[in-house]
């Protein structure tokens, strides 16, 4: 007689073509933001396939909006809902929430690409297209893993509850949206691309415009102006000082492989509308990482203080100090035990499978972890498959051996973590 585990695993392996096409329908669907609703429209449809208990609703109102934790700058959510399907247990076990965001970055250039962005074209045991690593490879694996524990006829002692959430990529208010909700659990599994590593902890982030003013003049007398570039250029050159000495306090071994864990990137220069002419503003815009165990606040608080400091060293910019706003995306860190028995969990069904232990890291950038973890008091864990390098990037594309992999480490998992019923 099979045991639990041997039926999902030869499930998996079985149904490997109805996972590809999941993935393929998925992709299809150009589910940037504000145009998630064809694309939460094939998850709502296997998950009803599945006989899951459903929850579709539209995020929004005061409750979310006026929430302390909120970031969107995006005024109407209508017609894209977020979708929810709850695999039941029959009691007694430890639920999961399984947590997929549908919403991905925009295609850029598609003369930049191979294939039409969105094609879901599939060579060499590869998918391609916008959304394939970030993260709808992900999302097929999570719906693979429960399609294969609820058609093996195995029925889970704690609930599952999958969520596919919109506004990941623009700060989480579609996963905030599902807490409000009521929406918890004892344990998360978010399969962003993570190249099948685990990642207990992960950096948050927040976005930064520094406004820095000069005196304009003419371009042949510029001597008698204040050219607010060359001023921009005091202020970025501190706040690299300041990364590095942000980053020289990270001492968690999880960072050791990551070059810089907790950048200060700057993204966007504005300044000058004529060459020949002073320019009498600069406007810097950027995102500073949050260490797990840091909050934002504090953060903002440095930065802050770096800038005021820098203006006592400058005499133009003692009179004119800079004018900082954080603005637009912003994610909580998160900060997660490596000793926690979810990772003890998922690293040992991680060796069932590739007969190998994990690799256990910090994530180099954030996620809707944050989130759960620190909104919602809900240990997370950030596991799956997906190419990161190609993430936001013109032909990206995804491992599909990852995916089954990914699948079978997640059943079973879940297998564990929840329980198996007497009754399967």
């Amino acid at each position: 007689m099979q045991s639990a585990e041997q039926k999902v695993r030869k499930y998996i392996t079985e149904n490997r073509i109805r996972g590809t096409r999941l993935l393929q329908k998925l992709v299809q669907e150009a589910s940037t933001r504000g145009n998630e609703s064809g694309a939460q429209a094939v998850i709502i449809e296997k998950c009803r396939e599945l006989g899951l208990e459903m929850d579709i609703w539209e995020i929004g109102g005061r409750g979310l909006t006026g929430h302390p934790a909120f970031c969107s700058d995006r005024e109407d959510f209508k017609g894209n809902p977020n979708a929810i399907g709850i695999m039941r247990g029959s009691g007694g076990g430890k639920s999961m929430i399984l947590n997929g965001h549908i919403d991905v970055v925009p295609a850029g250039d598609p003369n930049d690409w191979d294939k039409d962005p969105f094609s879901g074209h599939i060579e060499c045991g590869k998918l391609y297209g916008r959304g394939s690593t970030d993260m709808k490879g992900g999302t097929a694996a999570l719906i693979m893993a429960l399609e294969a524990i609820r058609n093996s006829g195995i029925i889970l002692k704690g609930d599952v509850i999958f969520q596919s959430v919109i506004e990941e990529e623009s700060g989480g208010a579609g996963t905030l949206s599902t807490l409000l909700r009521g929406y918890k659990a004892d344990g998360a599994i978010i399969p962003e691309p993570t190249n099948l590593k685990v990642f207990p902890k992960q950096q948050g982030s927040m976005w930064f415009r520094i406004s820095i003013k000069g005196k304009g003049a003419h371009g042949g007398t510029r001597y008698e102006g204040v050219n607010a570039i060359e001023k921009a250029m005091v202020v970025i050159n501190r706040l690299r000082s300041l990364e590095s000495e942000r980053n020289a306090r990270i001492t968690d071994p999880l960072f050791k492989n990551i070059p810089i864990p907790i950048p200060i990137n700057i993204g966007k220069l504005h300044s000058g509308d004529w060459p020949s002419s002073v320019p009498d503003l600069a406007v810097i815009e950027g995102r500073m990482g949050v260490a797990p165990d840091e909050s934002q606040e504090n953060a903002k608080q440095e930065m802050e203080k770096v800038l005021t400091g820098l203006c006592t060293d400058d005499h133009w910019l003692k009179e004119n100090p800079p004018v900082i706003e954080w603005f637009g995306a912003s994610w909580l860190p998160g900060d997660l035990d490596p000793e926690h028995e979810l990772i003890h969990v998922l690293a040992d069904s991680f060796k069932r499978v590739k007969k190998k232990p994990p690799v256990i890291e910090a994530s180099p950038w954030a996620t809707d972890g944050g989130i759960l973890s620190k909104v919602g008091g809900i240990p997370v864990v950030v596991f799956g498959p997906g190419v990161t390098e190609t993430a936001h990037q013109a032909n990206e594309y995804i491992n599909l051996e990852d995916i089954f992999d990914s699948a079978e480490i997640i059943a079973l998992t879940l297998l564990e973590w929840c329980g198996i019923s007497e009754e399967s």
